[in-house]
């Protein structure tokens, strides 16, 4: 559970979203995930240990420069257990909405 918590700590920040949402399109430099944010390279640094830290990203060796990657099956993890929790409430809306439905239709008699 330790990992999940993680995961959802790194995701909290919108900052942080942001990067992952850019490493979706492809693996990007330090400078590249920079350029969008008003912040300095050694915040979005900052950022992106937590990121490494949580699983959710890793760091390749490209020459002498170090790409970041989104490490897709780490993402995994967090969407499942939302998924858990959601097939609940769509089945809760999904009743509820047959008995609007049901509720309207006795009106109209």
């Amino acid at each position: 559970m330790e990992s999940l918590d993680l995961k959802f700590a790194a995701l909290a920040d919108p900052t942080r979203r942001a990067i992952l949402a850019r490493l979706a399109k492809g693996e990007a430099s330090v400078t590249d995930l920079a350029q969008p944010f008003a912040l300095s390279q050694p915040a979005i640094s900052k950022h992106l240990r937590v990121l490494e830290r949580a699983g959710l990203i890793e760091t390749s060796r490209a020459a002498q420069s170090r790409p970041r990657r989104l490490k897709r099956e780490a993402i995994a993890e967090p969407a499942k257990w939302l998924e858990l929790l959601g097939g609940d409430w769509d089945a809760k809306f999904d009743r509820l909405d047959a008995y609007l439905s049901k509720l309207a239709q006795g009106d109209e008699k």
